[in-house]
């Protein structure tokens, strides 16, 4: 079974003003990387558990809903009266998405250490706002430590919101300290430019060389998305193996690149990798079956509003 870890919140999305000079409505969606990633492994027909903590507001009710209407174990999933995080998205000419987050005193961050996750979970996925809100960041990252220490694969998308680290370089060197427990790696190449200290978006062979780094540092691959350009895995081994982009009609890109981060969970159980020397052991060939079956099933979630990974039926090739 995979886990995946981390906040759920509700995406305000804008629809267009009616007039120059006006706010549109604002319509409410399920959204958080986490719960989005998991969404896309329950919808593809993977085995998965949530681990959150979810408010019983309104918000709260309707995300826990969606989790089990979409396949995913919600046993893992922990309750408390406190709010639902917001995220006021903003959505750009081209579809992409930015964010202004509502967290002060949220359910999502008061997460409790569950202990030791069940022995069927092989495969723990983490990231986005619930490793850098405390008092969740910490438990979290026991979970992650713990994951490793018993020899399961811990998946890691940092998915860096700036506006919300307080302390970059603080930020930066606790990332380092988790590499050496992380089997893959998985960002965007803005996060990876980020989180390098480079300036804006970084050069491309910048970027591509930190990500070398970082694999020196543990993690037996790396898969950095870049938006229109297509995906890229990086291996300790020394692939590099790229694929661009599914062409599709792009309403928005909210949810892609966590579409594209549970396309890869569910790839890599299909495949038999539930550890970090089968992770190891995968060729390029394979990566580039994997990013290609990734870059799919984004191209279904940027054709439509919000974060609405494909269930496998909608995807026009064989599971």
């Amino acid at each position: 079974m995979i886990c995946v870890g981390g906040e759920a919140l509700i995406d305000l999305v804008p629809a267009p003003a009616a007039r120059p000079g006006e706010l549109g409505p604002l319509l409410p969606l399920p959204g958080g990387g986490p719960y989005n990633v998991a969404i896309a492994l329950g919808r593809l027909g993977a085995p998965v558990a949530f681990l959150s903590r979810l408010s019983t507001d309104t918000f709260g009710e309707a995300l826990l809903e969606r989790l089990q209407v979409s396949g995913v174990d919600t046993s893992l999933v922990q309750r408390g009266d406190e709010p639902t995080t917001l995220a006021v998205a903003g959505i750009g000419p081209d579809g992409s998405a930015r964010y202004s987050f509502h967290v002060e005193g949220t359910a999502d961050r008061l997460v409790a250490d569950p202990g030791e996750l069940p022995a069927a979970v092989t495969t723990l996925s983490l990231g986005t706002l619930s490793m850098v809100l405390e008092p969740g960041a910490t438990t979290y990252e026991t979970l992650l430590r713990r994951h490793s220490a018993r020899g399961g694969l811990v998946v890691l998308d940092p998915n860096i919101r700036p506006a919300m680290i307080a302390d970059p370089a603080a930020y930066r060197a606790r990332f380092a300290s988790w590499l050496p427990h992380v089997g893959l790696l998985k960002l965007s190449v803005e996060d990876a430019a980020w989180l390098a200290g480079l300036e804006g978006a970084g050069r491309a062979d910048e970027v591509e060389q930190a990500v070398r780094g970082w694999l020196a540092a543990g993690p037996p691959a790396v898969v950095l998305t870049r938006g229109a350009d297509g995906l890229v895995a990086l291996t300790a081994a020394g692939d590099r193996v790229e694929v661009p982009t599914v062409r599709a009609a792009v309403v928005d890109t909210i949810g892609a690149g966590d579409t594209v981060h549970g396309a890869l969970l569910y790839w890599l159980r299909k495949v038999g990798i539930e550890d970090r020397a089968g992770l190891a052991g995968v060729d390029g060939n394979a990566w580039r079956a994997g990013l290609e079956f990734a870059a799919l099933t984004a191209s279904v979630t940027v054709s439509r509003a919000g974060a609405e990974p494909p269930y496998a039926a909608e995807l026009p090739i064989p599971l």
